[in-house]
């Protein structure tokens, strides 16, 4: 029986030792989340300028860019210029074989020549034709004045008469055989023309200086129009095609500053402008364009590479700012921790530019203030904590 009691007793015993151990570790959780100083890391306001910035991705772009193809259909007899070249407006980059059309040409000019030549012999024909109709016109004359004195017979008169209608008739003739002779020299030179345009048109020359970057045809290859043998860029106006959110709309403008980063170089940034604000947002991602001129480039560079820029929509010089990371939201206000007497205190701010790393404030806070800034694997500070600032 004794043994028995002895048991319980032990029993007891161990379980109230459990339990005072228990509280004990409770104890020291609470004492060190209620009263032992935790370690943060205390900053000061500092005064520097701010900008604040909206971002988009886009691609490097040529504003003017072309395709070169030919007018008509060809073989391509040489091609010359190649990718990376730059050109000048004029400057003669492809030409198509042109044998055929030679010849044409040549036909076309002896078919000019012939028309001319049978225009020349009308032209004399219509001479023999005046003067026979000036003599009828003169023997008629000189019947019907014999007429009239009664020293003529009819019979004369007669063929008078008749010999005025041929030659008035063999005349209106010869200058209808002039009208149509001029018509087939005119349809001649035309054609002449025509066969030296397309001549022309096999040499194919660049619409405006610029940059060759892609050829896509070699010698031997057919082209017909609209065929692509080479893709022709102007320089003088590269830009990046950024897809920005719409919600960032109000704040962009032309002309506004920006600076372009690159994904070949991440660690340096290229100045621009935005020249041009896209009027159309896409329905899915809820994106418009903006064309953001680049005023440097990288030593290396490719039409379609990519790139991201950020547009300043706002500059304040000379502000008390802190690290966005020190700001805390409480009942949707935001503000941060500040060191008051070793103690953790909430203070409220007011708010201006933010930057990518730090926002201005407007009030609240002072340069002699300490902010502190919460360690990552603590979620929030309280009001009155203990602190020990590093």
């Amino acid at each position: 029986m004794s043994e028995q009691k002895a048991g319980l007793k032990l029993g007891w015993l161990w379980k109230l030792g459990r339990w005072l151990g228990l509280a004990i570790i409770v104890g020291g959780i609470v004492y060190q989340i209620k009263f032992a100083p935790m370690g943060v890391q205390g900053i000061s306001p500092t005064r520097k300028t701010v900008v604040s910035e909206v971002m988009g991705t886009g691609t490097l772009e040529a504003r003017v860019s072309t395709t070169i193809s030919p007018k008509i259909a060809g073989r391509i007899g040489k091609v010359l210029v190649d990718q990376g070249d730059k050109v000048e407006q004029g400057q003669l980059l492809v030409r198509l074989d042109d044998e055929e059309l030679q010849q044409q040409v040549e036909i076309a000019l002896a078919n000019v020549e012939a028309a001319n030549a049978a225009l020349g012999r009308l032209l004399a024909d219509k001479k023999r034709t005046i003067a026979v109709l000036e003599q009828s016109q003169r023997h008629h004359d000189r019947v019907q004045s014999l007429k009239v004195k009664n020293v003529t017979t009819q019979d004369d008169v007669d063929r008078a008469v008749e010999s005025l209608a041929v030659a008035t008739a063999d005349m209106t003739r010869a200058e209808a055989a002039i009208t149509e002779g001029q018509k087939s020299l005119l349809a001649a030179e035309k054609t002449l023309e025509y066969h030296r345009a397309r001549l022309a048109d096999t040499l194919i020359k660049a619409p405006f200086a610029g940059l060759v970057v892609e050829r896509q045809r070699e010698a031997g290859d057919i082209a017909v129009p609209g065929s692509a043998v080479l893709t022709l860029i102007s320089t003088d106006v590269l830009w990046i095609s950024a897809w920005v959110d719409e919600t960032e709309m109000s704040k962009l403008s032309v002309d506004q500053p920006a600076r372009i980063v690159f994904r070949s170089q991440p660690g340096q940034s290229f100045p621009g402008t935005v020249v041009r604000l896209g009027r159309q947002a896409d329905r899915e991602t809820r994106e418009l364009v903006v064309d953001v001129q680049v005023s440097e480039l990288p030593e290396n560079w490719a039409i379609g590479q990519r790139a991201e820029v950020y547009i300043e929509t706002h500059r304040q010089n000379n502000a008390l700012t802190i690290p966005l990371i020190a700001l805390h939201r409480r009942d949707n206000i935001e503000g941060v921790f500040v060191n008051e007497n070793g103690n953790a205190r909430w203070k409220a701010l007011t708010l201006g530019v933010r930057g990518r790393e730090v926002v201005e404030v407007q009030s609240g806070l002072t340069e002699r203030d300490v902010v502190l800034l919460v360690p990552t694997d603590v979620t929030t500070l309280t009001e009155g904590r203990r602190v020990q600032v590093r």
